[in-house]
């Protein structure tokens, strides 16, 4: 036995509470490395790149069970070490796109035999949330090349609730916002056009939406990821459709995966902002969203969770809106490659995923790592290659970076083919200020930014505000749906995988933010300026220029 992952303490805000309860079972996830390593991402590329002559052939489950499929050598390997074990193997599946070993309702004790671990029940400090993990692992040397990594073991992921300003809106400024989008004057609107408040009119009309009507509401779907037990109310979500859009058959579809529960008499602001928000953007598009759990002692892993529901899915949504993340450094390389690697097949599948970029701007806290060393904090799944990334700006005419918009470079992922000419000038333009705070060579943070600040939502039937880039990415979400739903409409294939486009072609279709800064670590960030910027990205988006930039 060698060990394959370890922390030296127990991450960051998180306490042990000693042994998890007698009886404890875990779904044990052995993501095994692929007889081709690159293939799955060779082949989201040319699905995904204009002008290639596999754009939009997107792929089948067959197709990409055989790219992932592991070395018989790795089965025959994999399967002697269960065998050793005692595992039987009605307990063993396979998941994640066809690469990942499911072992299902294994106890802690054979699981610690099994990988070298000592599992404990920790709880997070500020969110009380508990989770069984262990902060070490091993495998035997001979697998050390077949296995990607083994989860849930040592990422310790507490996707945090969204960056929010609770307080009742003033109805007589949001009537001013209504004037706006209307084409009406807005008397209250300063020189500067600083708003108080977002409202859906506000931003159909800044995002240029309002004329379009969705035509394929029968194959085109818009799905929102829920964790933590954030539930939306369909009651709040009438009220908001009601006011704003005269919307009164505005729903959504809930999808419960591994206990996520739904309890609609108990809404989180949260859920409520990102589905009031897409629909808001998409209607009458039809929404799932997805509740996510943990499982009964907490024992299994949230993005785990997930993917291998979606995965397995025969018709998935062809946009997707993620408002949640953990700090890139609390988790594993191992572990972050594989999740990533799951976002990949998405894209081959012809699915739009939409991230949040954090509210923490260039970290959260005083920045000091484990060495005892100032290092900005990325956030994950933001850092992955393999989504779209949504920063936040605030204002109009012209929208400024907001202060809290998280944005930064990956310490896990190096910079992707299609950010090699953006990124460069921004780093030119850097020159040595927070050297060696960053990695210069990681992926950049974010691709494309909107709207972020005092969105009005119902909360419980009131009024109330909420604020974040979790906030706006269901807004550019809910654009991206719109253009799925128009090329579906005209006997086009989906966007998928937006990345090679928005930073080719589809660049001149969005506004450059070239105002406004983040914060983080107890200083100042990173400035949006011409060209991409790790705030706000390429820019926001405009409809109207993204469809002609389409044709």
């Amino acid at each position: 036995m060698y060990i394959r992952h370890s922390w030296n303490a127990v991450p960051k805000n998180w306490v042990s509470l000693g042994q998890p309860p007698p009886g404890t079972t875990i779904d044990l996830y052995i993501a095994l490395k692929p007889q081709r390593e690159n293939a799955v991402v060779d082949a989201l590329y040319e699905v995904s790149e204009p002008g290639h002559p596999r754009y939009g052939a997107y792929l089948t489950k067959e197709q990409v069970a055989d790219l992932v499929a592991p070395h018989p050598e790795t089965l025959e390997l994999v399967n002697s070490w269960f065998e050793h074990h005692g595992i039987s193997s009605s307990s063993i599946s396979t998941t994640h796109g066809g690469n990942t070993l499911k072992l299902k309702g294994v106890s802690v004790t054979q699981v610690n035999t099994l990988i070298g671990a000592s599992y404990q029940l920790y709880r997070h400090v500020e969110s009380g949330e508990t989770i069984v993990r262990t902060v070490r692992y091993s495998l035997p040397t001979a697998l050390h090349r077949h296995v990607l990594t083994v989860a849930p073991t040592t990422s310790f992921v507490s996707p945090p609730t969204q960056w929010q300003t609770p307080r009742i809106r003033s109805s007589r400024k949001t009537a001013e916002l209504v004037k706006l989008a209307s084409g009406e004057p807005a008397t209250m609107l300063s020189s500067r056009a600083q708003i108080d408040y977002v409202t859906p009119p506000f931003l159909r009309w800044l995002y240029d939406t309002v004329a379009y009507i969705p035509m394929a509401m029968g194959e085109n779907v818009l799905g929102v990821v829920g964790f933590l037990g954030d539930y939306p109310s369909p009651t709040d979500l009438s009220a908001f459709m009601h006011k704003y859009l005269e919307a009164d058959d505005a729903t959504f579809r809930v999808d419960e995966i591994r206990d996520g529960g739904y309890d609609a008499t108990h809404p989180h602001r949260e859920a409520n902002t990102d589905i009031q928000y897409a629909e808001a953007m998409a209607y009458p598009t039809p929404h799932v969203f997805y509740s996510t759990g943990r499982g009964p002692t907490g024992t299994a892993d949230y993005y785990l969770n997930w993917l291998e529901y979606i995965l397995d899915e025969m018709n998935i949504p062809q946009t997707i809106s993620w408002s949640y993340g953990a700090e890139e450094r609390d988790l594993p390389r191992e572990y972050t490659s594989f999740v990533c690697n799951c976002f990949a097949t998405l894209g081959t599948y012809g699915v739009s995923v939409l991230v949040s970029s954090g509210d923490d701007g260039i970290g959260r806290g005083n920045c000091v790592n484990a060495n005892g060393v100032v290092r900005f904090i990325p956030r994950f799944p933001a850092t992955c290659p393999y989504v779209t990334v949504v920063g936040g700006t605030t204002n109009y005419d012209p929208e400024v970076a907001t202060w809290f918009s998280g944005g930064g470079f990956s310490d896990h992922f190096l910079r992707p083919a299609y950010q090699r000419q953006a990124v460069p000038p921004f780093l030119r333009d850097l020159g040595n200020r927070h050297q060696g705070l960053y990695n210069d060579s990681g992926r950049g943070v974010p691709d494309i930014a909107a709207q972020s600040f005092n969105f009005l939502i119902f909360m419980n039937g009131q009024e109330q505000t909420a604020s974040g880039t979790s906030a706006a990415t269901p807004v550019v979400a809910g654009i991206i749906s719109l253009l799925n739903d128009w090329r579906i409409s005209t006997g086009q294939d989906p966007l998928g995988f937006l990345n090679p486009w928005l930073y080719g072609t589809g660049r001149a279709a969005l506004t450059d933010i070239t105002e406004g800064s983040n914060q983080g670590c107890g200083m100042e960030g990173f400035s949006a300026i011409a060209g991409w910027d790790p705030v706000t990205g390429l820019g926001t988006p405009s409809f109207r220029r993204m469809m002609e930039r389409l044709f």
